[in-house]
């Protein structure tokens, strides 16, 4: 049966409203890129100057003053700042991507300040290359941050993480030749140092540092990671910091120094070194476990002035010495415990002024004695300190323990004067 008109008028409006559909949605695929919202705006910024149109300043006012998640793009090599840019702050995300061949933001010129302050939530940074800063290169105090694929070198601090950051995660960057390259000033919820490379830094890799220790209930896990020329690894104080799978190499004092409460050091290897291998000083409740360390020149593991800390599982061979426990707390012992030392070039333990608990550890093959136990007698007199260690279970296979009256000293580095 033949078609009425307005069937057909009908039939013909149904079809012309599809092919608009369709070319609508063809449209908005064609204008989103992956992973961003539909409305989510994108900047280029492509002058490499400090200031005016196409400038990283610029982009950054544009993504402040949007109502969306924003991407930044950078398509120059180089830009050279001389004046404090805005913070990088819009509640609803910003992202700051170089593009393949990475960007370079150089802040010899700028006078102070952070090159880049993330003082808003959700942002991103990938692929850039901060040098030459007199403060940070990037100053974080908000929550829900990433950096990955960045390098940050030639700065007083690479990333600077304030009290009130949380949930951010540092992944696969290089910090190298800065004074610190990544510190925090408190116990970060959610925080993660994960896959980076740290080299030479003047005072710290990782510094972790409060005065008082943190109730926060937080912990900072950094793991992974690879420290290469050190003057210190990672130092903590009074920071929960969990040290796990890290490479520490080549430390010139000490791959990691640990101080106050809440730390936790295990499975990592820490290798040659013109000093010691963990330094534990005036700690409380440090765990030292199942790491490997290798061609010292002193300590393996030091605990000076500690009480309540567990050593426990570690594997020391071809250094200067094993352990020492140095003037601890005698009403909280530290625990070394199945530790094996496997032909230290002199002592496999030395006790000094202290009394801890060693149980079922093997020193093998030492050049000097397995163990030596002696009082410490105060420079300049006062009263001695004993040292009584419980033993249990040792395995010391040089003869016996050598217990000697002490008027012996420490000297800094710890090594012990005959």
């Amino acid at each position: 049966m033949p078609l009425s008109r307005r069937s057909t008028i009908s039939i013909v409006v149904f079809v012309l409203l599809g092919v608009f559909v369709a070319l609508g949605y063809w449209y908005e695929s064609r204008q989103v890129t992956p992973g961003q919202a539909a409305n989510a705006p994108s900047i280029d910024v492509t002058s490499g100057n400090d200031r005016g149109p196409g400038t990283l300043r610029e982009a950054l006012f544009k993504a402040t003053a949007a109502d969306a998640e924003v991407t930044i793009s950078l398509q120059v090599p180089k830009i050279t700042l001389r004046s404090t840019l805005p913070p990088v702050a819009n509640a609803r995300g910003i992202h700051l991507v170089a593009g393949e061949q990475g960007t370079q933001i150089d802040a010899n010129a700028l006078p102070g300040g952070a090159v880049l302050d993330v003082a808003g939530p959700n942002v991103s940074i990938e692929g850039i290359h901060i040098r030459n800063c007199k403060a940070a290169g990037i100053l974080l105090r908000a929550e829900r941050f990433k950096l990955q694929t960045t390098t940050i070198e030639d700065c007083d601090v690479g990333v600077d993480v304030a009290e009130n950051a949380s949930q951010l995660m540092l992944e696969r960057n290089r910090f190298a030749k800065n004074r610190v390259g990544v510190r925090f000033a408190a116990a970060n919820r959610n925080a993660m140092v994960v896959k980076n490379q740290f080299s030479e830094h003047r005072d710290a890799g990782l510094w972790a540092v409060r005065s008082e220790p943190d109730n926060g209930g937080g912990a900072v896990t950094v793991r992974d990671n690879r420290f290469n020329k050190e003057r210190i690894g990672i130092l903590t104080a009074n920071v929960a910091v969990i040290m796990e799978r890290n490479e520490l190499l080549d430390s010139a004092e000490a791959a990691m120094q640990l101080m106050g409460t809440g730390a936790v050091a295990r499975g990592n290897r820490i290798s040659r070194g013109a000093a010691m291998g963990i330094v534990a000083e005036n700690a409380r409740g440090a765990v030292i476990e199942d790491n490997e360390f290798d061609g010292l020149a002193a300590y393996g593991i030091m605990l000076k002035s500690s009480g309540d800390t567990l050593v426990r599982g570690n594997r020391i061979h071809n250094s200067g010495y094993g352990l020492a426990f140095v003037l601890g707390n005698q009403r909280s012992p530290s625990s070394a415990i199945d530790n094996t030392i496997i032909e230290p070039k002199f002592n496999g333990i030395d006790v000094i002024g202290d009394s801890p608990i060693l149980r079922g550890n093997q020193v093998t093959r030492p050049r000097a004695l397995p163990l030596k136990v002696i009082d410490f007698q105060p420079e300049g007199g006062g009263e001695r300190i004993r040292s009584a260690p419980f033993l249990e279970g040792n395995n010391f296979t040089a003869g016996a323990a050598t217990v000697a009256a002490g008027d012996t000293k420490v000297p800094p580095t710890g090594a012990v004067q005959r």
